[in-house]
């Protein structure tokens, strides 16, 4: 047994001033950790033997599936010039350069690396499928570094990494992670959802995030309470109610209609006594695109309905941008030759095929086979009116770059969808074969024909585990953690150990439990009952023996700290009323 009066565990009564969420407030306060610098935290006692305790369940359930490798956490600069990343991960990486001027980088994700092993190594599709994984500190460069562990800039991860001969291995490869990671989280005690997600920097196809709802979250999850779709808001669609068209005026042809001081949706829709979803919303980017080396910035312009929002994430999908950021009015008034307030589809240089000349022009969905809307006209004061989609105007591309919200039918069911805050504990992606194409990875298929593996990515957040949890576990004094995870199950209080008996009973108590399997923490300190209360309270062990004046009748009290209710517990079947909590 461990006791606490030779433990260092500084408990706080105030939380810092800067904490804003339940976890970065109660980890502070307990003791789990203290900051260094922005983004920057040391794991004390209680923190590290709750992340060791998760380490260890993440690392049964991939012992299942794969093979644990320990990779550098500082790379060479020429493995991410060769997948085109050096330049596509801009300031999140840290960057640095040894004694001869060489350019290294930290260590914040290792396709890379394991791509270099695999074109090195893998010959023959008999090698394959092949599933490595590491659990390892990764450095970000975050720029905004907040909410305790939920935003920082060094921080634990597992990821793994697939290699398959085709698609039906990746799908296999796959479906293995989604039952690991779902085992992972169960067995952590968390409530999670998985979600239809964005594959972001790291490319690919099909992805999946694992999410837990909390206020505290920075993502957000579109879901139906009745079919169970879910999906992060980059990601999410829904099935949209069919909008009454305008009548047509004069010949049917788009009318020029003095408007003045009507730039804003509201008030064009106010003017011309219509919806906001029968007006054309533009919104017109700079997007920074790349091609190799090679940069170059090019005008991306979305149409849609205007009572929808551009969903960037969608938008930089569809083109391929790395970066999107607005026009600015010189860049305005070339590809369209208005002002801001008075934007609209007719006459713009509409690009053909994305990234040729002219302006690339994406049509939301929404907006196909709509008749007589009304749209700028790319004149101070003025809007068109009887504007058509497809007889009035052209486009790049069509695709679904709205942002979902709350309310719209479920595109499953129908259901009317919620939105909710979460936080992601981990993701899964398919690659495809973005690394090992251009890195050079290739083995020779059953017929000897050399073919290019398939790879799989998927990372779990060590410490987002702890965090998510003591976001949905926590009340006014302090949080609870489930047994597998907590750094003690259970919390032996001594209340006064100035008597001889009752230290004693403490002391039999805890050693008893100790030999019945469990992971016990004996409160000897010279403390009043009332602080040891509230510092067990406090410091997320999910159970408490409290060791008082009924031990001499021959009984405890058992307290468990989620449901705050208490019992009173024969000495001798402590431990197994404890076993069947």
């Amino acid at each position: 047994m461990h006791r606490w009066s030779r433990l260092f565990i500084p408990t706080l009564r105030e939380a810092p001033a800067d904490a804003e969420v339940a976890s970065h407030k109660f980890l502070v306060r307990s003791g789990y950790i203290r900051q260094l610098g922005a983004g920057i935290y040391s794991y004390l006692f209680l923190g590290q033997r709750s992340i060791n305790k998760i380490i260890a369940i993440v690392r049964q359930e991939m012992d299942r599936i794969g093979q644990e490798f320990l990779l550098p956490g500082i790379m060479p600069s020429e493995i991410w010039k060769e997948s085109g990343r050096w330049t596509g991960m801009g300031q999140n990486m840290f960057r640095l350069q040894d004694r001869k001027g060489a350019e290294l980088c930290l260590g914040m994700t290792h396709e890379e690396v394991v791509t270099d092993i695999a074109r090195k190594e893998l010959r023959s599709y008999k090698q394959l499928p092949q599933i490595w994984y590491q659990i390892q500190t990764k450095y970000r460069d975050e720029p905004r570094p907040k909410a305790g562990l939920l935003r920082v800039r060094t921080f634990i991860m597992k990821d793994s990494y697939s290699f398959d001969l085709d698609e039906a291995g990746l799908d296999l490869s796959y479906k293995k992670h989604d039952q690991a990671y779902r085992a992972i989280f169960t067995r952590c005690g968390l409530s999670f959802v998985a979600v239809e997600a964005d594959s972001g920097a790291m490319g690919g196809s099909q992805s999946q995030e694992f999410m837990v709802y909390t206020d505290a979250g920075e993502d957000l999850i579109v879901s139906c309470p009745k079919c169970g779709y879910a999906a992060n808001l980059e990601k999410a669609t829904s099935r949209l109610e069919r909008v009454d068209e305008l009548a047509s005026t004069g010949d049917g042809k788009p009318e020029l209609v003095h408007t003045p001081g009507k730039a804003s949706i509201a008030d064009v829709a106010e003017f011309f006594q219509i919806l906001p979803a029968q007006d054309i919303k533009t919104v017109a980017y700079m997007a920074e695109v790349r091609d190799g080396k090679k940069t170059t910035w090019e005008p991306v312009v979305a149409f849609l309905r205007g009572d929808h929002s551009v969903n960037e994430t969608k938008l930089a999908g569809v083109t391929k941008a790395s970066e999107l950021r607005p026009m600015v009015a010189e860049e305005l008034e070339k590809f369209f030759g208005g002002p801001a307030g008075y934007l609209g589809p007719i006459g713009l240089g509409v690009s053909k095929h994305l990234h040729d000349r002219g302006v690339n022009v994406i049509l939301d969905k929404s907006l196909e086979g709509r008749e007589n809307m009304v749209a700028g006209a790319n004149k101070f004061d003025y809007h068109y009116r009887n504007v058509t989609p497809g007889r009035d105007f052209g486009w790049t591309v069509s695709a679904d770059i709205r942002s979902v919200a709350e309310g719209e039918a479920c595109p499953l069911c129908g259901s009317p969808l919620k939105i909710g805050k979460a936080v992601e504990v981990g993701h899964i992606f398919k690659l495809g074969n973005r690394y090992t194409d251009v890195m050079g990875a290739r083995v020779l298929d059953p017929n000897g024909k050399e073919v290019t593996p398939i790879m799989g990515c998927y990372g779990i957040g060590i410490e987002r585990i702890l965090t998510a949890s003591i976001e949905q576990n926590n009340d006014t004094n302090g949080f609870w953690l489930p047994r597998a995870i907590a750094p003690f199950d259970v919390v032996v209080t001594v209340t006064n150990i100035s008597d001889a008996k009752l230290l004693a009973t403490g002391e039999e108590v805890a050693g008893s439990l100790e030999a019945a399997g469990f992971d016990v923490l004996l409160d000897d300190r010279d403390e009043r009952a009332g602080v040891k209360f509230k510092d067990a309270d406090l410091i997320g062990i999910p159970y408490r023996i409290n060791v008082g004046k009924k031990a001499a009748e021959g009984k405890v009290e058992l307290v468990t700290r989620a449901r705050a209710s208490s019992e009173d517990v024969v000495l001798g079947e402590v431990a197994q009323r404890l076993a069947s909590q």
